[in-house]
């Protein structure tokens, strides 16, 4: 039996079960059978979730931009690997080979050696969503250098506590990025970031909206010439399989971002399984996801995880709403999509418009439909399934996390029966646990628990780039032996898995997970602000908002509230990015705290969807008389 490729839900059962009782001979057989090493490992699996150490394929060694490039030059060097769909639909999509697209790797590869990029050296990329930040990702891979993606929505602020945290001494990036109408100076908020990192000697600037930049003498460099310019042939850096492929940033709950590292043999034999068998890939299709390689979702199932596979893998720069709401439709169309991957905030915001956006096209390409980010609200699955799916396309609602690398619960279309909301059952290697507050196991059928891993699998992050302390108390201290998620989770009564949400105070906005403190941090920043307290709320469109209850230091009139709740806003915008903004605000006299001065979130929450009469006793609080004065100003 060929465990590569299920296509039956009795095989996954037996292959879910080989998984997990013979993990090291399962894994071992796959990665020998499927990709292409200089050596072999010394040992599959050494692990200890109490340190927490984990390595797979231990002393093996390969590069990963063999696997998805190199290997396919024999059989698909014609084929279409990345098909580009610019942001105006004027303008002609781009379809670069994997002959081409092994020469551009390589000329990128070459120009960072030339400027004396090693092998381990850390590189910032920040970029638009155009051909050159995935080229750019693999260069970094063919030379054994450490990528670390920032997605373009960034701010200047947010670009330097990444660039520095890692020590980045190079950054590749653009002019400036369309976005459906807007245009992104991406140089501009580089420049900016800079002025506070001493550590980055040289900045690579690439040509796409051709507007006029400020070029630093002797730091800055237009890309296209040094491109043009460097040899096409360029021999891939032998890595071990544990060496760092990339670090990518993820908001926590406290204090900056986490940079999740992520090794390079297992998180490739993992994304490539994951991918082959979610999506249910088959040659000639064409798989698009649609989200930004800023996030970790762009690096496993828009890059590795695709070309790995040998696929075609559609990049798209713009946005769902531009220059209609049909646009996701008419591309689908026009290139005859096989395999759709987006986020629930996009379907709730596409189903609120005019039905005719996607009846006007032919989805009859359509064979899977996928979605990420957060839980798929059951209003949402049935629009997509009726109106997109037509019914017959299956849904992948997949929770996975950055830390983890690749999806961990979810259908495999065309062999799990699908519940709508419910991820359904773990992914071949996955053995979740539910957990009570106490630690202990939660066994049986519909029960809900705090979701945890029990085992670890080929793409977990190894590390926080610089502190493997947080690492640890941030994931294994919790419940200890087991890696802890942060999310909850219900277990139904035929054993499949529902995701009910953070259990921690990272909330998912629009598909994006943000920490409550770096937030309150910037509002706290503002010289007018005492103190702060954020929550999310449902919302029709994002999942959920974010809702700012803020405690002034003097009071202020009603005309200066609005002049600050703008100004609150520009500073987050300034500090996080544009995605952290408060969506509803609220001036208040206190915050409802007990008395070891802990603020009780619980209850803004409950107050922000009017669930006054669930509130439980405040009696206890440091201060009961404030959570009346808040309840009568809510927004």
């Amino acid at each position: 039996m060929n465990p590569y490729q299920i296509e039956s839900l009795e095989q996954y059962f037996q292959v879910y079960n080989e998984s997990v009782q013979n993990p090291e001979q399962f894994w071992g057989q796959l990665a020998r059978d499927n990709f292409q090493w200089h050596k072999t490992w010394d040992r599959v699996l050494d692990w200890d979730f109490h340190k927490p150490e984990v390595k797979w394929f231990d002393g093996a060694q390969l590069n990963i931009t063999e696997n998805c490039i190199d290997r396919h030059l024999k059989n698909r060097a014609h084929k279409t690997a990345i098909l580009f769909e610019p942001n105006n639909p004027k303008e002609p999509a781009q379809h670069i080979t994997y002959k081409q697209l092994s020469e551009k790797v390589n000329r990128m590869a070459n120009v960072l050696k030339e400027q004396n990029v090693q092998k381990g050296d850390r590189v910032c990329i920040y970029m638009p969503m155009i051909p050159e930040l995935a080229v750019a990702v693999l260069a970094c891979a063919r030379i054994g250098a450490v990528h670390s993606v920032v997605f373009g929505g960034f701010s200047a602020t947010a670009l330097a506590t990444r660039i520095n945290d890692c020590d980045c001494k190079i950054v590749l990036t653009a002019d400036g990025g369309f976005r459906g109408s807007k245009t992104i100076s991406l140089k501009a908020i580089v420049d900016e970031a800079l002025h506070d990192c001493p550590g980055v000697r040289k900045v690579l600037v690439c040509k796409r909206t051709q507007e006029q930049v400020v070029m630093q003498a002797g730091r800055d460099a237009w890309l296209e010439p040094l491109l043009e310019a460097a040899n096409s042939d360029c021999p891939a850096t032998i890595m071990e399989a544990e060496d760092p492929l990339f670090i990518l940033y993820t908001s926590g709950s406290t204090g900056q971002p986490k940079g999740m590292v992520h090794s390079t043999a297992g998180y490739m034999v993992y994304t490539a399984y994951t991918f082959k068998n979610i999506f249910q890939y088959k040659e000639e299709d064409v798989y698009w996801c649609t989200a930004d390689i800023g996030w970790i979702t762009g690096h496993s199932y828009i890059v590795y995880g695709p070309l790995a596979n040998g696929a075609t893998t559609v990049m798209f720069e713009g946005v769902p709403s531009y220059p209609d709401f049909g646009r996701f439709w008419e591309i689908v169309e026009k290139h005859k999509v096989n395999q759709f991957y987006t986020a629930p905030t996009a379907i709730r915001a596409l189903a609120k418009e005019k039905l005719e956006y996607v009846t006007k096209y032919d989805l009859s390409s359509l064979k899977v439909l996928g979605t990420v980010g957060e839980p798929i609200n059951e209003e949402a699955w049935h629009w997509y399934d009726t109106h997109v799916g037509k019914h017959k396309s299956p849904i992948v609602d997949t929770w996975w996390q950055t830390e983890t690398g690749g999806i961990m619960i979810s259908p495999i279309p065309y062999c799990t029966p699908t519940t709508p909301t419910f991820a359904t059952l773990p992914f071949i290697g996955i053995q979740p646990a539910l957990r009570d507050a106490e630690g202990q196991e939660v066994f049986g059928k519909n029960v809900q628990g705090r979701l945890c891993i029990k085992f670890p699998w080929p793409s977990i992050a190894r590390t926080i780039w610089g502190n493997h302390e947080r690492y640890r108390e941030t994931y294994f201290s919790t419940f200890p032996g087991n890696y802890f998620t942060g999310d909850g989770a219900l277990r139904d009564s035929v054993g499949y898995y529902r995701i009910t949400g953070r259990v921690d105070d990272v909330i998912i906005v629009s598909g994006h997970n943000l920490g409550t403190a770096p937030i309150e941090d910037a509002i706290n920043e503002h010289p007018k602000v005492a103190e702060s307290a954020i929550v999310g709320f449902p919302h029709d469109i994002k999942g959920n908002a974010l809702y700012g209850f803020i405690i002034l230091k003097e009071q202020a009139s009603a005309e200066e509230q609005k002049a600050l709740k703008a100004e609150i806003n520009q500073q987050i915008a300034l500090q996080i990015g544009p995605i952290a903004k408060l969506d509803k605000m609220q001036f208040v006299i206190g915050l409802p705290k007990t008395r070891s001065g802990k603020i009780m979130r619980r209850i803004l929450r409950k107050i922000t969807v009017g669930a006054t009469d669930e509130l439980g006793d405040t009696s206890t609080l440091l201060n009961p008389e404030v959570v009346d004065s808040i309840i009568e100003g809510a927004v």
